[in-house]
């Protein structure tokens, strides 16, 4: 298992903070829908959990085939999509996914957001993450991927008329007034033979760019939802969530039916492993190895 937490420093408070980080999410996930991929909200509902109390849950299908590398095609079916639920008892979150064909896979992300730049070394209360398991990410000088690169984006050229905050110079989160921290404890799993580090550290890679690019835009559109109430954006969220299912189920239709699948593909087949380029070993027959003991826990949304 590897396990990391990220703390990302932002020039807003916890309570703003709660009002972006949802229309950020709705819109992103609005933005990265079409073709057929994207996210389809299937459930936002109020929900008690029976540790942490009343909150607000969230189901997605996120369909992102073409998303992945070339090696984890090898063995992944040509359209599938991730379940991930999300537990919003803010300032404290929860978020899993699940993939139902591949066994031995998890994922728990735990965020609480704190307004302080970082330094709560015991954040969740219970044991400190080794100094070396944790990363902070700069949404300022960070690198994200080129293709997510925006111009009105870039922090070190973003103002904001509403607030007057910005632009951010190097070494701001020392002194930046407001300033909260969004700490995120990551767990991911991934223990089939020839796979669990690369998958984990593909998996950390792109947890990584997610955070950076979700943040950098909750930040950025600040003066499209500062001022917002939360039933207000809450509004925008379902309208949001509507036009993004549109997109996607739109585009899926398009592309006639799916394809249907004969057979559970398994992570620890032989031929995938060698077309992989992995050493093999003497594996037990795949399809009675690969019976799914449960759902397979995720994590992933930009929170």
């Amino acid at each position: 298992m590897l396990m990391k937490e990220y703390r990302i420093c932002m020039p807003l408070t916890v309570d703003e903070y709660r009002i972006g980080q949802l229309y950020m999410i709705s819109k992103h996930s609005c933005e990265q829908s079409g073709g057929g991929e994207g996210v389809e909200v299937v459930k936002n509902e109020s929900d008690v959990h029976p540790q942490h109390g009343p909150g607000q849950l969230t189901e997605k299908r996120i369909y992102l085939s073409s998303k992945l590398p070339a090696w984890m095609k090898a063995f992944v079916p040509r359209i599938f999509y991730v379940t991930e639920k999300a537990w919003n008892f803010y300032p404290y979150t929860i978020t899993e996914y699940s993939v139902s064909f591949i066994p031995k896979f998890s994922i728990r992300i735990e965020t609480r957001f704190e307004n302080n730049n970082g330094d709560n070394d015991n954040v969740f209360g219970d044991t400190p993450t080794p100094a070396e398991s944790v990363s902070f990410l700069d949404i300022l000088s960070d690198p994200i991927p080129e293709k997510h690169y925006k111009e009105s984006e870039d922090l070190s050229r973003w103002q904001s008329s509403k607030t007057g905050r910005g632009p951010l110079e190097k070494g701001w989160r020392d002194d930046h007034k407001p300033i909260m921290c969004s700490y995120k404890r990551v767990q991911c799993c991934f223990e089939v033979y020839g796979f669990q580090t690369k998958t984990e550290e593909f998996i950390h890679r792109n947890i990584r760019d997610i955070l950076l690019v979700g943040h950098r835009q909750a930040v950025a559109w600040i003066d499209e939802w500062h001022g917002l109430s939360l039933e207000k954006v809450r509004e925008y969220e379902q309208t949001m969530q509507e036009r993004t299912n549109s997109k996607v189920k739109s585009s899926q239709n398009n592309t006639g039916p799916r394809p249907s699948f004969s057979r559970s593909i398994s992570v620890t087949d032989e031929r995938s492993l060698k077309r992989m380029g992995m050493t093999t070993v003497d594996m037990p027959d795949p399809s009675a190895s690969y019976a799914p003991h449960g759902p397979v826990r995720l994590n992933s949304t930009p929170e």
